[in-house]
């Protein structure tokens, strides 16, 4: 956690830390991201950092979580706006098309997401994911209820399988598009958001056995 210094920063100064930590992070990883290169850009002391974090770990982690909850914020705005008036596929279409265009949008949300994602380290992977999975958690589970409560999903279909289905498709939505390697079949790499819209809307229409009561 934090320490009481960091709550105590001019909001924007902490603003400020924090943009070039996603920065440097995004770009970097964890391994290679330099204090140096955030505290410069952030124009403060290096050891200034330290009055505010535990260690380098620890700023990583805060990191991930303040960008993950933000990501949450904004993408439950968008949604509580959708159409719940529809199939829970083509529901679920409009949302994995929002979530698009938020990554695209959000480019230093996008990086860190990634640098989230693909740390090599196990034990910093762990760490940094765990708060970055309650966010999703949080969010998905409540939806999922809804639509089961609307008698849209399958009654066979298990809540969990739904929940980790969603968490294996998001990820790959939001950076499949912008990083090499991570979507080689369905061809998001390069394209812009209105240029994903049909290809996710097909890739999601195939799940609508999985999901929908109806099918």
């Amino acid at each position: 956690m934090p320490t009481s210094t960091w709550y105590r920063l001019n909001p924007a100064k902490r603003e400020r830390v924090l943009e070039a930590a996603q920065r440097e992070f995004g770009t970097h990883g964890y391994s290679t991201g330099s204090l140096n290169t955030i505290a410069r850009e952030a124009d403060i002391a290096k050891g200034s950092l330290f009055q505010y974090f535990a260690d380098k770990l620890e700023f990583f982690t805060y990191v991930a979580e303040e960008t993950t909850g933000r990501i949450r914020a904004e993408m439950e705005r968008r949604i509580a706006a959708s159409d719940f008036d529809q199939p829970y596929t083509e529901w679920l279409a409009d949302v994995c098309c929002m979530w698009a265009d938020y990554f695209a949008e959000h480019p230093l949300e996008r990086a860190v997401t990634a640098a989230i994602n693909l740390e090599i380290d196990n034990t910093v992977r762990a760490l940094v994911r765990k708060p970055s999975n309650e966010h999703y958690l949080a969010s998905i589970r409540p939806l999922i209820a809804t639509w089961r409560e609307r008698n849209q999903m399958r009654e066979e279909l298990d809540d969990d399988h739904a929940t980790a289905l969603l968490l294996l498709i998001l990820p790959h939505i939001a950076l499949g598009p912008y990083y090499d390697g991570i979507d080689p079949v369905l061809g998001l790499r390069g394209r812009t958001p209105q240029e994903q819209y049909p290809i996710i809307r097909s890739f999601v229409r195939t799940l609508s056995p999985v999901f929908d009561a109806k099918s």
